[in-house]
């Protein structure tokens, strides 16, 4: 079987003998020892791919068990077990091999569909991560030979081959004794099938004058689909407003939708990966219904404003900031006598006493600011335009925060745009950097917007028209996965330069993207003042928060404005945040942490620039509040 193997499947094996030379190794060491201290872990019982041992419930080391499934064949036949997989279930090798590893989830080895206390939403994870060729982590429900119930912990590893088809899966298992009574089914399971059947009789009205009406839920047959149909082919592509109401349906669809599982689904579908994969830790407190419930509600929104150590020095304006995972980065802007800056600072919010601190770079791009600094990936950073010692600038760096040595490094790319400072920049998919508007040099206000992907090998600027007029100090954000949301700055009509309030779409999935004035409306006043300079945020949900900013020579009041561009008729309202906001919101910058904390820093105060007083508007409740 072995020996018509791809690259792939060699390299499966490999991993599987090492797995196995490992177990035997550990086990012969406790064997020997038996005394060592094992470092305790709550979460997983593994960290690297290789370790193959497991802690039994009263602290003694467990073999996991290795599975070795074909991902070329149909339904991933088993084509190895190992002895601890032997051990724990009472099934033989000879009874596996060739079957797919789904009957551990049968209790009965003649039942015809797995138990009904299996969790349907585990099992839909699992077969959309096989789906997708990524890892899967979780826990499932699973039964021995003889009937006993088993908790697997479970960790599915994908192998690809070198033109990058999935080739193997390696499943590490953790088995230990599930405390729970197969024979009591708790969760939701319909077993009634309606004896009646709907009939022409049934469809015409005039024969129910001396017909007995027949209950809805008799012949509704959404209702006599299994749990996993249910949750994972309907109720998953919902969003998490219709999700929730459905839930007060009945007993059976209140049971389906309070499962975390399928709400992680929900917001998954509904908000994207990339999105969901931030929230993560806020879900370990709240769980993934409460978090989209405040997200799609804001009930739970609050300022709040806190003090944090270290220098930023020397002191600085028009620098840029963002976000990377929980840290806060602030590169260059303005210094004393106008001089461009060029250093890097990083403020670890999950330090026990935040505080800034200077980064130390192999190399630095030239001094700079009113340039934009954007996220892209990972612990990646790139840095565009602005305005340097020897004037306007149009050039790329990007930094890898997390390197070893953390370098700068330019970017060289094809056709760039003109040089320019106070434009808008953004980037999509963790790969594309969106650039538009400005100032370009004597001042002249631009209009355009251009694409550049990072992912090439010889990245080249993409142009895209626009039909919004010329401006500088406007916003750029991201919703919906491939949608930018342009609102306001300061733009040219006619002669004159006038704050705008004007907001415009641009879906970059399209064929030919096309910015799309919004025609939106009011309530209970026409929308946001026109302004400049002010913030944008996108919630995850692909709502769109503005505030702060410049108003008619005047610092705006720390008011927030709540639009959904995706609405038929997109509507402003003024949302209203209890707590402490920013006494002034202009000359500011905001980084969105984790999908659920913006941070707001940096301001105005009429005499200097401040770095150590940030305000936070939390979007979703903190562990804090909640004990």
């Amino acid at each position: 079987m072995f020996d018509t193997m791809d690259h792939g499947g060699v390299v499966a094996v490999k991993r599987m003998r090492l797995y196995t030379a490992e177990e035997e190794e550990m086990e012969m060491e406790v064997d020997r020892e038996g005394e060592e201290e094992e470092e305790e872990d709550e979460g997983w019982a593994w960290g690297a791919p290789g370790l193959g041992m497991g802690m039994g419930p009263a602290g003694e080391q467990r073999a996991a068990a290795i599975v070795v499934a074909d991902a070329m064949e149909p339904d991933f036949p088993v084509i190895y077990v190992n002895a601890a997989f032997e051990a724990a279930t009472g099934y033989r090798a000879h009874e596996v091999l060739g079957r797919n590893c789904r009957f551990l989830q049968f209790r009965d080895p003649r039942a015809q569909r797995r138990h009904p206390l299996v969790d349907p939403m585990v099992v839909s994870e699992m077969r959309r991560c096989l789906s997708d060729g990524i890892e899967f982590q979780g826990e499932v429900l699973n039964f021995r030979k003889d009937g006993a119930p088993l908790t697997n912990r479970l960790r599915l590893i994908p192998m690809h081959g070198d033109d990058g088809s999935l080739t193997h899966i390696i499943a590490i298992q953790l088995f230990s004794d599930a405390n729970i009574d197969p024979s009591n089914i708790s969760y939701p399971v319909y077993k009634q099938q309606s004896s009646h059947r709907l009939s022409i009789q049934d469809m015409n009205p005039a024969s129910h004058e001396h017909t007995p009406k027949v209950q809805c839920s008799d012949y509704c047959s959404i209702f006599q689909l299994s749990d996993e149909v249910l949750a994972h082919n309907i109720l998953s592509r919902l969003s998490p407003r219709d999700v929730a109401s459905i839930g007060s349906v009945c007993t059976r669809m209140h049971e389906l939708t309070k499962n975390d599982h399928l709400r992680k689904m929900v917001c998954q579908n509904a908000w994207g990966r990339d999105v969901t994969g931030r929230l993560e830790t806020s879900t370990k407190m709240l769980g993934w219904g409460r978090l989209a419930r405040e997200l799609t509600t804001l009930e739970a929104a609050s300022w709040r404003k806190f003090t944090v150590g270290g220098r930023v020095e020397p002191s600085r304006c028009n620098f840029s900031a963002c976000s990377v995972g929980n840290r806060l980065v602030l590169f260059g802007g303005e210094g004393i006598n106008m001089k461009p800056m060029n250093d890097t600072f990083v403020l670890n919010l999950e330090a026990a006493k935040p505080e800034w601190c200077l980064v130390k770079v192999s190399a630095s791009p030239p001094g700079r600011w009113g340039h934009t600094l954007s996220w892209l990936n990972g612990s990646w950073l790139v840095v565009f335009g602005g305005c340097g010692q020897q004037g306007l600038l149009n050039d790329v760096f990007v930094l890898d925060l997390d390197a070893q040595h953390p370098t700068w490094r330019e970017v060289a790319s094809d056709g760039p745009p003109l040089p320019r400072s106070w434009h808008s920049s953004c980037t999509l998919d963790g790969s594309k950097l969106v650039v538009s508007g400005g100032c370009a040099e004597s001042g002249v206000l631009l209009s355009d917007t251009f694409l550049l992907d990072l992912t090439k090998e010889k990245p080249s600027w993409k142009e895209i028209p626009t039909s919004w007029s010329s401006r500088l100090g406007h916003t750029l954000s991201v919703y919906g996965k491939t949608k930018l949301f342009m609102f306001g700055g300061l733009a040219k009509s006619g002669s004159l330069r006038l704050r705008s309030s004007d907001a415009y779409t641009l879906d970059v999935g399209e064929d030919n993207p096309q910015w799309r004035q919004l025609a939106t409306t009011g309530f209970p006043s026409v929308g946001p003042p026109p302004r400049l300079d002010h913030v944008t945020v996108s919630l995850p949900c692909g709502r769109i928060i503005i505030f702060g900013g410049s108003i008619a020579g005047l610092h705006s009041p720390a008011e927030l404005f709540l639009l959904d561009p995706a609405e038929e008729k997109p509507t402003w309202r003024i949302l209203n945040v209890p707590g402490q906001p920013p006494k002034f919101a202009w000359g500011h910058s905001t980084c969105v942490v984790g999908g659920t904390r913006v941070l707001v820093l940096g301001g105005h105060t009429g005499e200097e620039w401040i770095l150590n007083e940030l305000h936070e508007l939390c979007l979703a409740s903190r562990a804090a509040e909640d004990a």
